[in-house]
């Protein structure tokens, strides 16, 4: 089994091979497809997967979430941290 995925500000996530960011038509909704899963995502969820390109930081992401929505950063770090962890414990993303 693999070594668990810690999530922290300067990790750098992204989808995995295999594992891709869809639009579902017969659903109308954004979804993640891994073999043989689907993960339904919410508005929320979508917004902070869609800047899980491999490239910037948790901080990063965080920083860009916190001046588009004008929300505290403290309160958005907390729950982008949950969320991508939740994913990385599920092998739906890698950091």
């Amino acid at each position: 089994m693999a070594e668990r995925i810690t999530i922290t500000e300067k990790s750098v996530p992204g989808l995995p091979v295999g594992v891709k960011l869809r639009f579902d038509k017969q659903r109308d909704q954004w979804v993640i497809l891994a073999p043989e899963r689907l993960f339904v995502l919410d508005t929320i969820a979508l917004e902070i997967v869609k800047r899980c390109d491999g490239a910037a930081s948790v901080g990063e992401i965080v920083d860009d979430l916190a001046a588009t929505f004008a929300a505290p950063r403290d309160v958005i770090l907390k729950d982008v941290g949950a969320l991508l962890q939740d994913l990385a414990d599920k092998r739906i993303l890698a950091a």
